[in-house]
């Protein structure tokens, strides 16, 4: 039976739980609660819109209780990050006092006479003051436990920063934990306290517990859009919910955003189940619109032109890039929600969604080469390459790709802006979107087990094509390569599929074999790809006979 929706997806700020669908969280909640008892000071530092928001205002809500031992204070630095030390701390002062009477009031109480002329009689100018006000607010409090949850900490102003943290740090190594205030703080924030310009000669924060707040499980998926199901009546096939967990990992933006997509603006009956056909649909619109979401991720990682070289080298290389710890520029990839480390100890970028909007916003625009997509004065377009019956012949398509990266040549390196390495990945992506695109089909990037492979899942009609594609690094790994693309059809209940090597030597070896594979049948490319003009290869040549005459 089908009910009115009354709740939605949130993806522009805090949930709230009587208008919105909540992943409940409740182990990490118990886990967040558990150290505020232990009276940790705690850090978590994550990319905006993961969720850390509205994560700490509901551990807020279970210790605001009036039977609670614990007093919770609720602070933002968002806008204080230009104000002067006095305009601070008189700021300061002042949501603090707010915070104090949000309690009360969510308690149904007046703050007691003690505590009004208490607060009355307080100003705050620096972190000295700051410091006598801790230490003299609990006995104002009836005893109980201060929790300090700080938001947007990195809006701290410069100059108060440092001496603000080691005020914490003060309080935190009392000898007395009970008797502290604060007796527990929460830091949240985007940068990383390392990240922020202190005194760098000693850490005023080193008593820190960092607490990392993860992206959503399948479980915690399945449960958000259960909830949905639940209301609604509308219920998502099994495959959809666990693509929807492959593609975004479980970041709560993207989760949330193509829930929206599915339930509210793609107009599904509302007695259709939403099928894998929907998602792809779906998924297509989001990776093509520009959202904040998006735009903070792009705007960061093209801000450095390292972060280019690494994130490419990431994506396209055929080997492990380890992690390392100590580069600032992954460091600062990993606070941008980018990249992160996985459990080998190696870079990973974290989503398919996202390595694919990182791919295109580095692709270049190849400028005149789509001219040659096709042979000169052939007549050929991309409409010509569906079967008679309306399904993509992917086999002659990529077979015309094969000839068209021969016809262009070294024109190639006439486009300054293409990378010499990933050369070959970016004109396929480029080439299979504008084919998708003109048939009205759907692509995503996946990021299957085992690096240096990355597949284009084209969909068109119910139909699943997927194309591997890599570089060529030895036969034993080309050989290797198709076995783990037949493992992928497997998994993928797919029965073809279409390897594509790129070979950058100076002698390449050209190839287009179709075998079966462990009971899959696969269509093999080798495709050189020009890595000198002529004239370049002349001009080395020279020099080589004239090499002896010079020594």
């Amino acid at each position: 039976m089908l009910h009115r929706q009354t709740k939605t997806f949130e993806t522009r700020g805090p949930v709230k739980p009587e208008r919105n669908y909540v992943v409940a969280r409740t182990e990490e909640l118990a886990d967040f609660i558990h150290r505020v008892e232990e009276g940790r000071y705690i850090v978590i530092f994550a990319p905006r819109q993961t969720g850390k928001t509205t994560f700490f205002r509901r551990a807020l809500e279970m210790l605001a209780t009036e039977d609670s031992e614990y007093f919770p204070l609720a602070l933002s630095f968002q806008i204080y990050r230009h104000a002067t030390p006095p305009v601070f701390y008189e700021n300061l002062y002042g949501d603090i006092r707010l915070s104090i009477a949000r309690v009360f009031q969510r308690w149904g109480r007046v703050p007691p006479d003690l505590l009004t002329q208490f607060l009355d009689n307080v100003t705050l100018t620096d972190h000295f003051s700051l410091r006598r006000f801790f230490q003299e607010l609990p006995g104002a409090l009836e005893g109980r436990q201060v929790v300090l949850v700080i938001d947007e900490f990195d809006g701290i102003p410069q100059d108060v920063l440092s001496d603000f943290l080691y005020t914490l740090r003060d309080i935190y190594l009392e000898d007395s934990t009970r008797a502290r205030c604060p007796y527990s703080v929460g830091i949240v924030g985007v940068k990383s306290i390392t990240q922020l310009n202190y005194d760098r000669t000693i850490s005023p924060f080193n008593i820190q517990d960092e607490f990392a707040l993860p992206n959503f499980t399948m479980a915690q998926v399945a449960e958000l859009l259960g909830q949905y199901t639940a209301e609604v009546g509308q219920a998502f096939a099994p495959d959809v919910i666990e693509l929807l967990h492959r593609q975004t990992a479980g970041q709560p933006f993207l989760v949330n955003r193509l829930a929206q997509l599915l339930t509210a603006e793609m107009d599904i009956p509302k007695t259709e189940t939403i099928t894998l056909a929907h998602f792809t649909q779906a998924q297509t619109a989001l990776l093509r619109e520009q959202n904040v979401n998006f735009h903070h991720l792009i705007t960061n990682v093209q801000r450095h032109p390292h972060f280019e070289r690494v994130l490419m080298e990431i994506a396209t290389s055929e080997e492990d890039v380890p992690f390392n710890p100590g580069s600032d520029v992954m460091n600062e990839l990993v606070t941008y929600g980018v990249l992160a480390e996985d459990a080998e100890g190696m870079c990973q970028i974290v989503n398919p969604i996202y390595q694919h909007r990182v791919l295109k916003a580095f692709q270049p625009a190849i400028n005149g080469l789509r001219r040659d997509y096709f042979p000169k004065d052939s007549g050929i377009q991309f409409s010509d390459y569906l079967t008679a019956d309306g399904h993509l012949a992917m086999e002659p398509l990529l077979d015309n790709f094969r000839d068209f990266i021969a016809r262009i040549g070294f024109r190639i390196l006439q486009e300054p802006d293409l990378p010499r390495e990933s050369i070959g990945q970016h004109l396929l992506a480029t080439y299979l979107d504008a084919f998708v695109r003109t048939t009205r089909g759907n692509m995503y990037l996946e990021l299957p087990t085992g690096r240096g492979r990355m597949d284009l899942v084209v969909l068109h009609r119910d139909r699943k094509y997927i194309v591997e594609f890599k570089i060529w690094r030895s036969e034993r790994e080309y050989q290797g390569g198709k076995k783990q693309l037949a493992a992928y059809l497997h998994s993928e209940s797919a029965s073809e599929g279409y390897y594509v090597v790129f070979d950058h030597r100076e002698t390449p070896e050209p190839r287009t074999e179709t075998e079966a594979v462990d009971g899959a049948r696969i269509r093999s490319y080798v495709i050189p790809v020009v890595q000198a003009r002529p004239s370049d290869l002349a001009e080395e040549e020279e020099a080589y006979r004239h090499e002896p005459m010079k020594r």
